[in-house]
């Protein structure tokens, strides 16, 4: 079957698909592990819709909303679920004016910004289990990585993304409202799952800096027109060493 997208994949967990297509999404979740880490995201998705429309409700007509609703007929009133909301959320933006306009494009930036955040979340769900029977072979590496170097204007290889200890076993496009994220993934003897990842930016270069989510460690830093991201349960010392090498390798390469 075709790669759901997120709108489905919600739609399959709020029970809102048909049997049939249901059934399909069944098999095929138990059969693509990467399609099931997609669902538990999905899942454990926990966004501030209420709080970042509070103000505008405030000041919604709601006497007047509500009595509409009431003349409805009971079969054409709506299910109160996540994409009826974000429907209206969006239909009270586009009647709220500026200050809807204002509130919801602050909400936005501030998510879009928290690119990290996601992966980190992402990141969250891996276990060893999820990368050990993971094919290492020279050719498929190099077929993913040109599927990154297409969508990011990179030029990746396999030698330049070694790191002692991390086997390299797989590289692959993610995407989050439009926006892609490359994520390349080892596995560390010693620490389990580690990742590089990278998406475009526009705030030219930065230096190396830390944070911690998730109870991961992580480094990251933008080169030009990139922005990077290393993370992982190494120790914040040991994980700077390993972004350091490959931030080199990657301005010469």
């Amino acid at each position: 079957m075709n790669t759901p997208s997120d709108e489905q994949l919600v739609a399959y967990l709020d029970g809102e698909l048909d049997p049939e297509y249901r059934d399909q999404l069944d098999n095929a979740i138990a059969e693509d592990s990467l399609l099931s880490l997609r669902v538990q995201w999905l899942s454990r998705s926990n966004l501030p819709y209420k709080n970042a429309y509070d103000e505008l409700a405030q000041q919604a007509p709601l006497d007047r909303l509500q009595a509409r609703l009431d003349a409805m007929p009971s079969p054409q009133r709506p299910g109160f679920n996540r994409r009826w909301f974000i429907a209206g959320a969006a239909a009270a933006l586009v009647a709220g004016g500026v200050l809807a306009d204002r509130l919801f494009l602050g909400w936005h930036v501030a998510q879009s910004n928290n690119w990290r955040g996601l992966v980190a979340d992402y990141m969250a769900l891996y276990v060893p289990q999820t990368l050990d029977h993971l094919p290492t072979d020279d050719a498929a590496q190099r077929a993913q990585l040109r599927t990154i170097d297409a969508r990011l204007g990179l030029n990746l290889s396999p030698a330049a993304l070694k790191l002692q200890g991390a086997e390299f076993k797989r590289a692959q496009m993610l995407e989050y409202d439009g926006v892609p994220i490359a994520q390349i993934v080892y596995l560390d003897a010693k620490h389990g799952p580690l990742a590089l990842c990278v998406t475009r930016s526009n705030r030219g270069s930065q230096p190396l800096a830390h944070e911690r989510r998730r109870e991961m460690n992580v480094v990251y830093w933008t080169e030009r027109e990139h922005a990077w991201m290393l993370i992982g349960h190494d120790a914040p010392v040991a994980l700077e060493d390993k972004a350091k090498l490959l931030n080199s390798r990657l301005n010469t390469g």
